[in-house]
């Protein structure tokens, strides 16, 4: 197994768990404690974990974008929960924007069967996804490759984006607080997402619930910017007075209006 390979497994065990232990590691890989600190001493350095006693915990203050393929392979049952929702909220014939979140991965999966969609992405991924669909028509946003997401920023990516008008956006967030709203950890990708929401008719934020209560380093918008939540759980007595309070429709699983 290639160093990376074993960085970005101790990376989704993280964030699976919000801890690992070195000897655990040690056995899982068949490789040395010492290689398995060097990993974690990388992964500190990093600022994706933080080096304890015997192994280390997930950095809950990181602003580091964790690579995709760690984020497409973690709390993957809720992302296919949200993903099935989102799904019947879109019909044929619908223009959509997808940002570039392994969540949104999971949204493009579950509406392939639709007809005569038009979709905007800034999403390698998507786009690989969905080219061997017929009869929809896909638009890539252009831009800049940021390292390690596989997604298109920049510039370019927000001035194509701002040329058109679509039915729906879905974008993700890292948080979602009830004062200080939504919030990503990447500048560059907070601002293709505001772009997208800027553009929408119907304006939806998938968040799973373990981003509740969080706030990341560059705000996006406030919770009544936009018109939906869909998430996998039922929120808290108080979360629910929170979007009502904001006039936002939250959607989860058993509740589907």
């Amino acid at each position: 197994m290639l160093a990376i390979e074993r960085k970005n497994l101790i990376l989704a065990k993280l964030q699976k768990e919000n801890k690992v232990v070195v000897s655990e590691l040690s056995q899982m890989f068949d490789v040395s404690e010492e290689t398995i600190r060097r990993d974690l001493e990388k992964l500190d350095k990093e600022g994706l974990a933080i080096k304890t006693y015997g192994g280390a915990v997930l950095n809950e203050n990181n602003n580091t974008e964790l690579p995709f393929t760690v984020r497409e392979n973690t709390n993957v049952s809720q992302k296919q929960k949200i993903a099935e929702i989102v799904a019947g909220l879109i019909k044929d014939d619908s223009t959509i924007m997808l940002d570039a979140s392994s969540t949104a991965l999971f949204v493009a999966r579950n509406i392939k069967h639709k007809k005569n969609i038009t979709l905007i992405t800034n999403s390698i991924e998507i786009l690989v996804e969905l080219a061997d669909v017929s009869g929809w028509n896909i638009l890539s946003t252009g831009g800049t490759v940021k390292e390690g997401s596989l997604a298109l920023v920049g510039h370019q990516a927000e001035k194509m984006l701002s040329s058109y008008h679509v039915d729906i956006a879905i974008v993700s967030s890292k948080g979602i607080d009830s004062i200080e709203g939504f919030s990503d950890s990447s500048e560059t990708h907070s601002e293709i997402k505001k772009k997208m929401l800027d553009c929408a008719f119907k304006k939806i934020l998938v968040v799973d619930t373990s981003k509740f209560d969080r706030i990341s380093f560059k705000k996006i918008g406030e919770i009544s910017d936009l018109t939906t939540i869909v998430t996998d759980c039922e929120p808290s007595d108080r979360w629910k007075k929170v979007f009502d309070s904001a006039k936002v429709e939250y959607l989860y699983p058993g509740k589907q209006e």
